[in-house]
C-alpha cells in the first residue's frame, strides 16, 4: 500500500543524482519547496544549468557517501542499474528515495500535484506506475479546485490575525472572474462585496459564508470608505479570511490602494488578485477596440466624477487616443459641455456600453454634441462605460461597413444608434 505524506523539505538537504531533463524538472520543484539541493552528475543539461544559482553541483559520478546526511534522494541518471544502486544505498541508510529508473523499486514516489491557495493535492498510483493516468486525475482535481467548486475554508483557524484578499471581480459576467479570484472565494470566511462585478457568484458560496454588502450607488454611499477599511481590518483580526470582492480591477478607480494601506497599517496580511478591468473588457464586449491599427494607438482612462482634466481634453482635441470614462453616466452632460467648450469636435463618435459582458448589455451611440440627449431619451443607467473617439464609430470592425460584425451578443442585448 502506498501512503501519501506531506513532507516539509524547507532548508533540508536533498540529493539529486543525474543531470538530464527529468532531474531538471524535479530540481525546479525541490527548489520551490525550499530544499538545499546537491546535484551529482558528470554533466548536466541546459535546463539544469539554468538552476545552478540555487543548487550545488558536483561534476562527477555519484558515490555512496554522497547520501550521508540527506533527507531525500532522487535518482534520475537514465541508467536503471545506476538508479537501482543508489536506491539500495538509500535503503541501507533509511533515507527515502525516488527511483526514476524504476518507480516501483523506490521507497517514495513523486505525486502529480494540484495546488489551490493553501491546499496542495497529490496523486500517486498504488499499483504499477501509470504517469498518464495520474496526470489526468490531477488535472481533473485541479479544475475542480480552481473553479471554486470545493469549499477550501479553514476548519481549524490559526492563532493570530487572519488575512484580507482584494479580488478584482471583472466587468460583470461571472465567467470573467479569474481562477485565482475563484480560489480566494473558496477560502473566504467572509466576503465584503460591492454592488458591481460578478455578484451572482455570491449565490454559489456555502450558506454559512458571511456576506457584507458595502455597495455604493450614484450619489449614495451607504458604507463610506473608512468604514469599509475598518470592516476589513476587524474581520481579519478575528482570525478570518476576508475577501473584498470588487468590480473590475481593485487598483483601477477601485480604491484598492486605500484598503491595502489600511490593512498594512493594522498589521493585517493583504493580497491583491488583479481583475479584468471594465475599462477594457466592457468596450471589447461591445466590439469596440480601445486601440486599433490605423485609427488610434493609445487610450486614456478617467473617472467621470473627477471631470475632464487637461490631458483628457488634449486627447480629445488632438484625436491622439481613445478616451474611456468610468462612472460618468450621472455627469455625462457636464463632461460633454466641458469637451465642447474646450474645442473638441462636436462630431466625435461616442458609445455608451451599459452592463457590459452581461445578458443586459446595451450600446448607445451618437455624436458628442448629441449623446447626452440620446442617453436621456433611451434611459441610459449605470453601470456603464463611455468610449469617446474614432473607435466608437459603428462598423469599425466590419469590412462591409455594417455594425459590430463578429461581436458575441448575449440574449437580451440591444443597441441604440444615433441618427
Amino acid at each position: 500500500m502506498t501512503t501519501l505524506l506531506g513532507i516539509d523539505l524547507t532548508d533540508r538537504p536533498v540529493l539529486v543524482v543525474g543531470g538530464g531533463p527529468v532531474a531538471a524538472r524535479r530540481l525546479a520543484h525541490l527548489r520551490d519547496e525550499g530544499a538545499r539541493i546537491t546535484v551529482v552528475a558528470p554533466a548536466v543539461c541546459e535546463d539544469v544549468v539554468a538552476l545552478l544559482d540555487d543548487v550545488q553541483w558536483e561534476a562527477r559520478e555519484v558515490r555512496e557517501p554522497d547520501l550521508d546526511g540527506m533527507w531525500l534522494v532522487h535518482t534520475a541518471t537514465g541508467s536503471p542499474a545506476a538508479d537501482a544502486e543508489v536506491a539500495e544505498w538509500a535503503a541501507a541508510r533509511r533515507i527515502w528515495c525516488v527511483n526514476a529508473g524504476d518507480t516501483a523499486r523506490g521507497s517514495a514516489r513523486t505525486p502529480a500535484l494540484a495546488a489551490s491557495g493553501e491546499v496542495l493535492v497529490g496523486v500517486v498510483s498504488t499499483g504499477s506506475p501509470d504517469p498518464g493516468r495520474t496526470a489526468a486525475v490531477r488535472d481533473a482535481l485541479a479544475h475542480h479546485l480552481r473553479t471554486g467548486a470545493a469549499d477550501l475554508r479553514r476548519r481549524r483557524r490559526p492563532t493570530g490575525t487572519g488575512r484580507v484578499v482584494l479580488v478584482g471581480g471583472g466587468p460583470g459576467a461571472v465567467d470573467l472572474l479569474t481562477l485565482r479570484g475563484r480560489e480566494a472565494l473558496a477560502e473566504a470566511d467572509v466576503v465584503v462585496a460591492d454592488r458591481l462585478g460578478p455578484t451572482p457568484v455570491l449565490d454559489e458560496l456555502p450558506p454559512d459564508v458571511e456576506v457584507i454588502d458595502v455597495g455604493k450607488t450614484p450619489g449614495h454611499h451607504a458604507v463610506p470608505q473608512h468604514e469599509i477599511n475598518r470592516i476589513l481590518v476587524e474581520q481579519a483580526q478575528r482570525g478570518r479570511t476576508v475577501v473584498r470582492l470588487k468590480g473590475g480591477d481593485p487598483f483601477v478607480f477601485g480604491r484598492g490602494g486605500e484598503e491595502v494601506l489600511a490593512c498594512r497599517q493594522a498589521g493585517v496580511p493583504v493580497e491583491v488578485v488583479p481583475g479584468v478591468s471594465s475599462a477594457l473588457a466592457t468596450p471589447a464586449a461591445a466590439g469596440i477596440p480601445v486601440t486599433h491599427r490605423g485609427t488610434t494607438a493609445a487610450f486614456h482612462v478617467v473617472n467621470g466624477h473627477a471631470g475632464l482634466d487637461g490631458a483628457a481634453l488634449t486627447v480629445l482635441r488632438e484625436r491622439s487616443a481613445t478616451l474611456v470614462v468610468l462612472m460618468g453616466v450621472s455627469v455625462l452632460a457636464e463632461l460633454v459641455g466641458t469637451a465642447l467648450a474646450a474645442g473638441v469636435d462636436p462630431g466625435t463618435p461616442v458609445a455608451i456600453v451599459e452592463e457590459g459582458t452581461t445578458a443586459r448589455q446595451r450600446v448607445t451611440r451618437d455624436r458628442l454634441d448629441a449623446i447626452a440627449g440620446r442617453a436621456r431619451a433611451v434611459g441610459v443607467r449605470a453601470p456603464a462605460v463611455i468610449v469617446v473617439g474614432a473607435v466608437a464609430a459603428p462598423g469599425l470592425l466590419d469590412a462591409a461597413g455594417g455594425r459590430d460584425a463578429g461581436v458575441r451578443r448575449e440574449p437580451g442585448s440591444d443597441e441604440t444608434l444615433g441618427a
